[in-house]
């Protein structure tokens, strides 16, 4: 633990010294904060999701070690209302994503599919419940879902669901390229379902998400975001701010940027521009839900978003010394220990 707030502390101070700041890394110049958790419980935002019901609000949940708890936050940074998962276990909540429950109403499904010893679980969970109504503190019965996948066991923190079908998607997290592995069409609560893997993906996913209108989806890692075709053909690479442990990403209720946030008491919620090619079509409303049929992608190479331009040689140059002095710092600390 003391090792890794070395580590930390290194990273700010460089970039205290260099005199960069989180902005320096938002695309294009046009990131901006969106708001700032204002909220001492919340101290490992690892999912991130926006509310279908209520404009403004975004739903956020604590990593493992926390009460199976769901925040409401206003645009004002503060909890508008806890929900508890009657039933639910927080094992490794890793991420939360808006779906439709069984009646087809606006639901909240949560995904304890952490897993860093890559076998140590027979199968994960997920749990779904309604979305309510009005906003209070309330306790909500959950049902709960149980998954396996059909090549082994894997870790994963990027729970999506695409708008149009409903249907459950896992984005595994893995260091040489992790895999996109879907859910059955219809879930069942009383056995394990099983995931199967549909498409490759980068490494390190920290989180993904689905378009409102499900023409395309995006995954994050720690300093990057990936955007894809619905059918899982890559679009556009794009640069996300600086942030100490990139957890989430979710769009905007009108699917023209992405929300990212962060782990950290007072963590930061920062409101990024989509690539236009990744940007939608004005023909479609948004939260419309379009033709079942998966838009097919304009090439079938990856177009890389050229934002930052000349600030990426120098971004890298920072996050270069960043990495010298906390490796330092860090070889110094074990020294003394």
């Amino acid at each position: 633990m003391r090792i890794r707030l070395v580590a930390v502390l290194a990273v700010v101070a460089v970039l205290a010294v260099l005199g960069v700041s989180a902005a320096a890394f938002a695309p294009g110049e046009r990131a901006a904060v969106l708001l700032t958790i204002a909220d001492s419980r919340i101290t490992e935002s690892s999912g991130l999701a926006a509310s279908v019901r209520h404009p403004g609000v975004l739903y956020t949940h604590n990593d493992s070690g926390d009460a199976p708890r769901v925040f409401a936050i206003g645009p004002d940074g503060r909890v508008r209302a806890t929900l508890t998962l009657r039933g639910a276990q927080a094992r490794d909540w890793e991420a939360i994503a808006v779906g439709r429950d069984a009646a087809g109403r606006p639901a909240l499904l949560l995904g304890d599919i952490g897993d860093n010893l890559h076998g140590a679980w027979p199968s994960v969970s997920v749990y779904r419940v309604t979305e309510p109504a009005v906003l209070r503190d309330a306790t909500l019965a959950a049902t709960r879902y149980r998954f396996r996948y059909a090549d082994g066991a894997r870790d994963a923190e990027a729970l999506l669901v695409d708008p149009r079908t409903n249907r459950l998607y896992v984005a595994s997290k893995e260091a040489t390229g992790g895999g996109l592995y879907q859910a059955p069409a219809v879930l069942r609560s009383d056995r394990v379902n099983v995931l199967r893997r549909v498409a490759s993906l980068p490494p390190t996913v920290t989180d993904g998400a689905f378009s409102p209108d499900g023409r395309t989806f995006v995954v994050r890692d720690y300093v990057e975001a990936h955007a894809y075709t619905a059918a899982g053909k890559p679009i556009a690479t794009f640069d996300l701010p600086l942030q100490l442990q990139g957890e989430s990403i979710t769009y905007t209720r009108d699917g023209t940027h992405v929300l990212v946030g962060s782990e950290g008491v007072g963590s930061k919620v920062w409101r990024v521009p989509l690539p236009a090619a990744v940007a939608p079509k004005p023909s479609t409303a948004p939260g419309t839900p379009t033709s079942r049929a998966p838009a097919a992608p304009a090439s079938s190479e990856p177009a890389t978003q050229a934002t930052g331009g000349s600030h990426r040689a120098r971004d890298a140059a920072v996050l270069v010394a960043v990495a010298g002095v906390a490796a330092l710092l860090v070889r110094a600390a074990r020294r003394r220990r």
